[in-house]
């Protein structure tokens, strides 16, 4: 009988990782000056300057970047990286400004590494931002033959008196969900465990059932949903919003929920992209484990006052909205119903 798969078999430890950010935290916190408006775990930094307050935000693609070097298609990536970037900052309020990235790899061609930074730049030109430096290191020996790694880096301005942190939420509020379109840029080892190890799948497998390859399923690219979160902030008061990105729905909830809030989160409200239910029925990953590692449908969540939920819902009316769930009494836990 084959095992059932999880995260951790893979070679991703949520737990450890976990536990080495709650360390790495309070490493941060003894540099921090009273200019710091944020606590290490939300979605960006928030350093206040005046009136004006910079959040920035740092990430990668992750293991994707694999499967786009065994399908040949780099052009996407940069747009992966700058949507995953600025959704992060987004969240909090930002209007984001400008970006840098990090190429590091063994070896490339000059073909590869354009194309790769096409997808930067692309991306960049959609949200608004300007793409002013960065870093292309060629490294041999400390990449392996083929791999490389892309980061971004960013910075975005809001006011201060419209950061959005999550400390306005309350027991009561409505929790409105924007819908994911794949696996966007988490849980990739996982899947690639399953699909091409367990599977023995080819990233060039027609799947009749996903209606494309396993590789332009894998390689959809992350949404950004800056439009969406403007809409939500000019004519709502918005409490809360959550990029979910590694850890799921209940890992990123909850790095916003303040203290004696928690979260009922309606499982059927998002339709899971269908990549993500044939990895989870191909490793059969059990239920928990999948929404710890996979978005499983819920892109983007915006609290807002029950009051405000029909209005939010027509407002976001293009983005396909729907109520995920709503907020209740507790102790920053976060419940799949």
């Amino acid at each position: 009988m084959e095992e059932r798969l999880t995260y951790k078999s893979a070679g991703v430890d949520i737990n450890a990782l976990d536990e080495a950010k709650r360390v790495i935290a309070k490493l941060a916190k003894k540099t921090f000056t009273p200019n710091v408006l944020s606590e290490i775990g939300l979605f960006a930094g928030a350093f206040s300057v005046g009136d004006t307050v910079l959040l920035a935000s740092t990430d990668g693609v992750g293991t994707k970047l694999m499967v786009a070097k065994m399908a040949g298609v780099l052009n996407t990536v940069g747009e992966d990286l700058v949507n995953h970037c600025v959704n992060d900052i987004a969240v909090h309020g930002a209007t984001p400004l400008f970006m840098l990235d990090y190429i590091g790899y063994s070896s490339l061609s000059a073909k590869e590494l354009t194309e790769i930074v096409a997808g930067i730049s692309r991306g960049c030109e959609r949200a608004g931002v300007s793409l002013i430096g960065g870093e292309t290191a060629q490294m041999p020996g400390m990449y392996p033959e083929g791999i490389f790694d892309l980061v971004g880096f960013i910075v975005g301005q809001v006011e201060k008196d419209k950061l959005i942190t999550g400390q306005k939420t309350k027991p009561g509020d409505v929790i409105i969900g924007l819908p994911a379109n794949g696996l966007h840029t988490n849980g990739y080892s996982l899947a690639r465990k399953v699909l091409f190890e367990r599977a023995g799948l080819k990233i060039d497998s027609y799947i009749e059932k996903l209606g494309e390859t396993i590789g332009e399923a894998l390689l959809r690219v992350h949404p950004l949903y800056l439009g969406a979160i403007k809409t939500a902030m000019q004519s709502l008061d918005v409490h809360g919003m959550v990029h979910i990105t590694g850890g799921g729905v209940p890992g990123n909830l909850r790095r916003i929920l303040p203290k004696g809030c928690s979260a009922e989160i309606i499982a059927e409200s998002a339709k899971v992209p269908k990549i993500i239910e044939l990895i989870g029925k191909l490793g059969k990953i059990e239920r928990t484990e999948m929404y710890r590692t996979f978005n499983m449908g819920f892109g983007l969540l915006i609290i807002v006052d029950q009051s405000e939920r029909e209005k939010a819902l027509e407002l976001l009316k293009e983005y396909k909205p729907f109520v995920a769930g709503k907020i209740v009494e507790g102790n920053k836990e976060v419940k799949i119903i």
